[in-house]
């Protein structure tokens, strides 16, 4: 692990931290791509977290989604997810602020004490109608094929599938946090595609310190990441935030 000096946080305003499945492998939770991801391991698992699957056969959702949303239930928030929300305690002390825009769907880092944060893939302990409006509500059940009780109709995870894009007031809380931030961390996720790549540029163009850490980054890194912190997210972190 590099050595880390940890974040003066009076010299930053508003803090926003992206992070990705490698955050949660500490609490027991597979990653999606890499070293035993469920993507790597089975592709084939792709084509069914699809909308088209939605349609077609709205039970193999479930068969999927059902075992994590029970792992995910069992999991605990890590020394990283820990160290965040006092990140955030931190920074409001200070007057400041500090956003979590998640691509995970865990509820780990509201578990560890976060308050700030964007879900931009939703969250597996929800559940929601694929047909009428009716709100997205709490479920940690890991359902067969549960209905709609007010249209009948199959009801789904509250989460992004291939195919669909995150909420629009997701999206617009994150992209007004990365507007006002000063600092930017990546955490747990290559930072090389979307959306990791996109917000790291829009906090480098409005000129946020930025740093990526990842137990294995990519080489080479974005060049919009001018910090590259080598290890595991739990040793990490802690030591970043100082606590």
């Amino acid at each position: 692990m590099n050595a880390i000096a940890p974040l003066d946080l009076s010299s930053h305003r508003s803090c926003v931290v992206l992070t990705g499945a490698g955050i949660s492998v500490a609490s027991g939770l597979r990653p999606y791509r890499g070293a035993g991801g469920l993507w790597t391991e089975r592709p084939d698992q792709i084509d069914v977290a699809t909308t088209d699957t939605l349609v077609r056969d709205p039970a193999a959702i479930w068969r999927l989604f059902g075992p994590m949303r029970a792992a995910a239930r069992a999991a605990r928030p890590n020394a990283a997810h820990i160290a965040l929300a006092e990140l955030e305690r931190r920074a409001l002390s200070l007057g400041g602020a500090c956003t979590v825009i998640t691509q995970n769907v865990d509820g780990l880092h509201q578990r560890a004490g976060s308050t700030e944060v964007v879900e931009i893939h939703g969250r597996l302990a929800r559940s929601r109608c694929s047909r009428c409006d009716r709100p997205p509500f709490d479920d940690t059940s890991a359902h067969d094929l549960p209905l709609c009780d007010r249209c009948g109709a199959p009801l789904r995870p509250d989460v992004v599938l291939f195919g669909e894009y995150p909420d629009v007031d997701d999206e617009h809380r994150a992209k007004r946090a990365l507007r006002e931030c000063d600092l930017f961390l990546a955490i747990g996720t290559s930072g090389t595609v979307a959306p990791a790549s996109s917000y790291v540029r829009w906090a480098e163009v409005n000129g946020a310190r930025t740093i990526l850490i990842d137990i294995a980054p990519p080489d080479p890194p974005s060049p919009a990441f001018r910090e590259v912190l080598t290890g595991r997210a739990e040793d990490v972190v802690p030591v970043l935030v100082g606590v």
